[in-house]
């Protein structure tokens, strides 16, 4: 038994902590499946993102590429994946939170 966790009571707080660290393996391996969305450009650009913060896919509208406007679709899909990302982050806080009592995940 680790040093400082002697005794039933240690025992017991052992048995919490692997708890919780199977239920925080558990959620993850759901938010890996769960996808949040993000649409910029009145639908022009979309992007997919997993709640383990992986960008899963990206839809441009072909007329983005017909206007050749390269600085506004490097600015549509770099504000895309930044609020995927976002949303993303506050999908596994909400899900890791309530199990991590309040510590920064």
């Amino acid at each position: 038994m680790a040093k400082g966790f002697k005794g039933p009571k240690g025992a017991n707080m052992m048995q919490q902590i692997q708890k919780l660290q199977q239920q925080i393996e558990e959620t993850q391996a759901q938010l890996a499946e769960e996808t949040v969305t993000a649409t910029v450009g009145g639908g022009a650009v979309k992007i997919v993102v997993t709640g383990d913060q992986r960008c899963q896919s990206v839809e441009i509208e072909a007329s983005l590429f017909e206007e050749a406007d390269v600085e506004m679709l490097q600015d549509l899909l770099l504000t895309a994946i930044n609020s995927g990302l976002d949303q993303s982050r506050e999908l596994a806080a909400e899900q890791l939170g309530p199990l991590a009592g309040g510590l920064p995940i």
